[in-house]
């Protein structure tokens, strides 16, 4: 068998390998059976050219009944991200899809390009009742394609038209681009916008999220958000044991200084094919701490590399964990970041406006979500 090929990151991506889903039949490995030798292959990693394919979705909203999560009511526009952040925890909604959650996920994306119709069918039905949208909650709604496609754009102007309230939250500059949109209706109370800051030191955010905006392209986002009078919430998200961890009171203090009244925070989580995919990005980066960093995530999880326990799954447990959540606690106190608490559950809903024109069910599609012909189609 031929010796594993050293862990190397490409430049621009988050994931290390195209690790297999785990719902793949087949597995494949390296195998030397004699002509090939190791000496004469070509270890230049082959590039991930993004591809985005238009999926017409049959649903757009998605519900959740989460006990850890404020929002009932999600949409996302997108599957899989550009960003590459190495632990997005929607990571493993690629193997449903037969695809990796490695190199896959941040390369191979689907555009719900319906979402704004589906969305306001939604709206009219007779039996919707109004309650926050989250947008932008599985991958980033202003990922580096929206540019182009816009659909979240869209989508917000179906929310806007109707006076539905919306809370966003994204690590990307351009959603200083809807800041009419949004300013507009933070102004009747109906929309908030939580901005995502792992770290402050711009080399571990381009390996960490490679093709997110950079620390303090968002520490000017928050203040353009702010200054139109726009909420804007901080998420410390992931905190990453000796790598992100260090720096959380002074993420906290930056945002602050950028104008964020609020923040929240989540450790570490590894889930599915997550923990594999982080580990490689460990070794790859930081081989000199991977130990000592699992290490402590396990000493979080109670021994395990994830525990997925509603009351456990955000901050862990333990007494590492405990020592996170009071640095959290006291420094969101000193900085006066705790003024918004609950704001998601005080948007106002009572002037939700049913949409006036409904465009028709689109008929039958030959083909699934992924562009595959349907056998019956």
């Amino acid at each position: 068998m031929l010796p594993p090929r050293p862990l190397a990151a490409q430049k621009g991506r988050g994931a290390v390998t195209n690790l297999q889903g785990r719902y793949e039949v087949n597995a494949r490995e390296r195998f030397d059976d004699g002509w090939v030798h190791a000496d004469d292959e070509d270890d230049t990693p082959v590039p991930f050219r993004t591809q985005v394919t238009d999926e017409f979705a049959r649903t757009i909203l998605s519900r959740n009944s989460s006990p850890d999560i404020p929002f009932n009511v999600s949409l996302n526009p997108y599957r899989g991200c550009e960003h590459g952040c190495i632990y997005c925890f929607a990571r493993p909604t690629h193997s449903y899809l037969g695809l990796s959650p490695g190199l896959d996920f941040e390369s191979r994306l689907f555009a719900k390009v319906n979402a704004p119709e589906l969305l306001r069918r939604e709206l009219a039905r007779p039996s919707y009742v109004p309650e926050p949208i989250a947008v932008g909650v599985n991958t980033d709604a202003y990922q580096p394609c929206e540019r182009g496609l816009g659909i979240t754009r869209r989508v917000l102007e179906v929310l806007h038209d109707c006076e539905h309230p919306v809370a966003l939250i994204s690590k990307s500059s351009l959603i200083e681009r809807d800041i009419d949109l949004i300013g507009a209706m933070a102004a009747r109370n109906q929309a908030i916008a939580a901005v995502t800051v792992t770290t402050l030191d711009p080399d571990i955010s381009r390996t960490l999220e490679p093709r997110a905006a950079a620390p303090a392209r968002r520490l000017r986002t928050i203040r353009r958000l702010t200054d139109a009078g726009i909420p804007v919430r901080v998420s410390v998200a992931p905190v990453i044991p000796f790598v992100t961890e260090p720096e959380l009171e002074r993420v906290l203090e930056a945002a602050r200084d950028a104008g964020a009244v609020s923040a929240h925070y989540v450790v570490l989580r590894l889930p599915w094919e997550v923990n594999p995919l982080f580990q490689e990005w460990l070794q790859a980066h930081f081989p000199e701490r991977a130990q000592r960093v699992m290490n402590r995530v396990r000493e979080m999880r109670g021994g395990k590399d994830y525990d997925s326990d509603f009351s456990k799954r955000m901050h862990g447990e333990g007494v590492w964990a405990d020592l996170i959540r009071q640095r959290f606690v006291k420094a969101v106190e000193r900085l006066g970041m705790n003024a918004t608490s609950g704001r998601f559950a005080q948007l106002d809903t009572s002037r939700f406006k049913r949409p006036q024109l409904v465009p028709t069910a689109p008929s039958r599609q030959c083909g699934n979500a992924t562009g595959q012909l349907d056998l019956f189609g």
